[in-house]
């Protein structure tokens, strides 16, 4: 039987998604996790990869089993995973639907904080007293949805079977009096590092250290900038994936420390 997983885990300990040998990922601990329970070896397949120190509100893997899974796994699960990894949803399929293949959009949420604040440093980035032109950020942003191959903002294009990425999104939010950030980018995949150096990109353009004209051009002729400065990895999540037959509202909220809603607004 195949089962999807629906999970969220916050990054900043380990070395990414993917299990690599010798370094600590979601993945592997995972898998440790179910086999103790299960007392059988397990093999899942998750929907994407994410980098080393990034989070994820909403992730989904699956998981295939010779008979059903009892209605106490999810509660043995999240008593024996770390504080940091959660298991929200455990969802029985019907046919062979695969996690990472099937899935047609993939939406990221950057967060940036501008003031010093310990109660953030772990969950958003920080850009000690950032300034910004609005206006250039949002016209470099708008250029993202004309093109299609992202070739240049990628660290290593080679590997990949091609660098076409679909983004059908992407904005900025702000709150807290400008104080805060939020880039908001959906597509239906994405390339290594390719959102955080997007990110970086975009700033370079926001603070007047590159001008839109050369931004449009690293899309335009493929060219890759020599210096990619990707934005740092723990103000990335991964926040939503959709299936044609699975679409669920992630189960986390960002950030509401005091319990209040927060209002961002698009820039």
């Amino acid at each position: 039987m195949r089962y999807y997983f629906h999970i969220g885990y916050v990054g900043a300990n380990y070395s990414g998604w993917q299990k690599n040998g010798k370094y600590h990922s979601v993945q592997k601990v995972l898998e440790d996790g179910i086999s103790q329970i299960l007392k059988v070896e397990a093999n899942i397949i998750g929907c994407g990869r994410t980098d080393a120190k990034v989070n994820a509100s909403q992730y989904f893997f699956h998981l295939d089993v010779g008979a059903s899974l009892e209605e106490r796994f999810l509660f043995k699960i999240n008593k024996l995973l770390p504080t940091d990894i959660s298991v929200f949803d455990i969802i029985e399929m019907e046919g062979q639907p695969h996690a990472r293949f099937d899935a047609t959009q993939r939406k990221y949420d950057y967060f940036i904080h501008t003031y010093k604040d310990p109660f953030l440093a772990s969950f958003s980035a920080l850009y000690l007293n950032l300034s910004l032109d609005f206006e250039k950020l949002k016209s470099a942003t708008a250029l993202l949805l004309k093109y299609k191959d992202y070739r240049p903002f990628c660290t290593s294009p080679d590997k990949n079977e091609h660098t076409i990425c679909h983004i059908s999104s992407a904005k900025w939010l702000i709150c807290n009096e400008g104080k805060r950030l939020r880039f908001q980018l959906s597509s239906n995949r994405f390339l290594s590092k390719m959102i955080r150096i997007i990110v970086g990109q975009l700033l370079k353009v926001g603070e007047g250290k590159l001008a839109l004209e050369e931004f449009e051009g690293y899309l335009k002729n493929l060219e890759t900038p020599k210096i990619l400065s990707p934005a740092h990895p723990q103000g990335l999540y991964l926040s939503k994936i959709t299936y044609p037959y699975l679409d669920i509202p992630p189960k986390t909220d960002f950030f509401n420390l005091d319990g209040k809603t927060e209002k961002w607004e698009e820039i």
